[in-house]
This record gives C-alpha cells, sequence and structure tokens, in this order.
C-alpha cells in the first residue's frame, strides 16, 4: 500500500508475480522483514517517479514443507497455466473489493471496465504466469511486463487472447539481459511478435502496445528483476516525461 493511502483515492493496482522456486514474499518481503525493492518502490512514489498505487503479490506455486516453490519445472509450468482462474475469480475480488481501485464494483463486469487501471507483471516463472495472464484474462488488464521469460511458450496460441481487442487496448513490454539464459527466448518472440498481427513495436504508450529492451551484461537475477519492474511501472504509471526515458 502507498503511503498516505485514502479511501478518498483510486488507485491503480500492479499484480506482481514472483519467480521459481521463490513465493510470495519473495518480491516485497514481509513487514517484519522487508525487500529492497519495497524502499526503491517507496521512494519512487515520494520522488513522483511513479503515481502512488497498490502493488499485490500473489504465489502460482503448491508450496513444499519449507514454504517454498516445488522444484519441479514441469510442475510449475502446470501451475502458472492454470493460475488465471484463482487470479480472477478469487483474487481480484479480494484485492479490490477491500481498497479503493478503479473497479466501481467486484462482479466481472465492474472489474472489466477498470481494466485500463489494472496490470500484471513478472520475473522469469513469473513472466510465463504474465504472459498466460495475458492469454486468458485480456478482459481485466490492459498492462502486461513479463522479464527474462526463458522458456518457449506457445506464442500464437497466448496472443490469440487479445484477438477481440483494438492494438491499443494493451500493451506488453519484454525486457531481458544479454549475459541471460532468458535472452535467446525473449530475442525470438519479440522478433515473432513484430511479425504477428497482435503487436506494433513501439518506444512510448502512444504510438504502439509492445516494447523490447536487452540490457547490457545483465544476468538472470534479483537486481535485473529490480530495476526492470521499476522501470515498468514508470512507464505504466509514472509522469508523462518519464514514459520514454526509463534508465
Amino acid at each position: 500500500m502507498p503511503y498516505g493511502y485514502s479511501e478518498d483515492i483510486q488507485y491503480d493496482v500492479f499484480y506482481f508475480m514472483h519467480g521459481g522456486w521463490s513465493n510470495e514474499t519473495s518480491t516485497l518481503g514481509t513487514p517484519g522483514n522487508e525487500n529492497e525493492f519495497k524502499n526503491v518502490l517507496d521512494n519512487a512514489i515520494q520522488n513522483g517517479e511513479i503515481e502512488p498505487l497498490i502493488v499485490v503479490c500473489p504465489t502460482y506455486n503448491n508450496t513444499n514443507e519449507n514454504g517454498q516453490d516445488s522444484d519441479s519445472f514441469s510442475l510449475a509450468m502446470q501451475l502458472t497455466e492454470n493460475y488465471h482462474n484463482e487470479l480472477v475469480n478469487d483474487l481480484l475480488p479480494a484485492v479490490e473489493g477491500t481498497y479503493s481501485t478503479y473497479a466501481e464494483d467486484v462482479t466481472p463486469q465492474g472489474l472489466a471496465d477498470a481494466r485500463d487501471h489494472r496490470g500484471f507483471g513478472g520475473f522469469s516463472m513469473g513472466s510465463v504466469t504474465t504472459w498466460r495472464t495475458f492469454e486468458y484474462c485480456m478482459d481485466y488488464f490492459r498492462y502486461y511486463l513479463p522479464m527474462s521469460c526463458g522458456t518457449s511458450l506457445d506464442d500464437e496460441e497466448i496472443w490469440q487472447g487479445a484477438a477481440d481487442y483494438n492494438l491499443e487496448d494493451y500493451f506488453a513490454w519484454i525486457i531481458t539481459g544479454t549475459r541471460d539464459f532468458a535472452y535467446s527466448y525473449d530475442e525470438n518472440r519479440a522478433e515473432a511478435m513484430r511479425n504477428s498481427g497482435y503487436f506494433t513495436e513501439a518506444s512510448s504508450l502512444e504510438n504502439g502496445n509492445f516494447a523490447y529492451t536487452v540490457k547490457d551484461g545483465y544476468s538472470h537475477d534479483g537486481t535485473a528483476a529490480m530495476e526492470y519492474t521499476y522501470n515498468g511501472l514508470r512507464l505504466f504509471w509514472g509522469a508523462k516525461a518519464d514514459e520514454t526515458d526509463a534508465e
């Protein structure tokens, strides 16, 4: 929750999924053990770089005895594909029926009417979940931030989730690093997006609906995930002057 949260203000909501072998506490931490990215986010809002918003950290996984993600890649892939059911039927109504958002109510129509004020993003396996959200939940989300998606997916089938929408009705930003094992996957995916009928490459939110950014020397790690997420939030919900100058 942003500092100064008020029921008199409507807030955008970003649903932020962790990567593999993690859980819902990995990205922002807990009240007694905060992750450094929470401080980054708080300061970005305080400095006016990102509009005050609500960030929700869920989990797609079944946990082992230590409360961590199973080390089964195939199970994780199955869970991320099924996660949209819980997201739409349970999590969105729970969050947006409790806090002040742009959803006038938490009926399917009420949630859909507020899609322009809602985004989903994630790093690594969280990126897989992001693409599945794109596939199944286009009615509820406008913005997508799939970061370092290091696996092949049925991309054409996923992108058909946007078939009933105009190109200006959604935006996806892929980010990865040159030293990330996901780099080749995202390179291929970005090229396929350029050649599909679902995307037009852009440098801002106004002149296209997808962007692809590669950070030189960045690997598949927490530092990359934090920086990518910070820049994604600046693009989606930052000051207008910041839309094309994310570092």
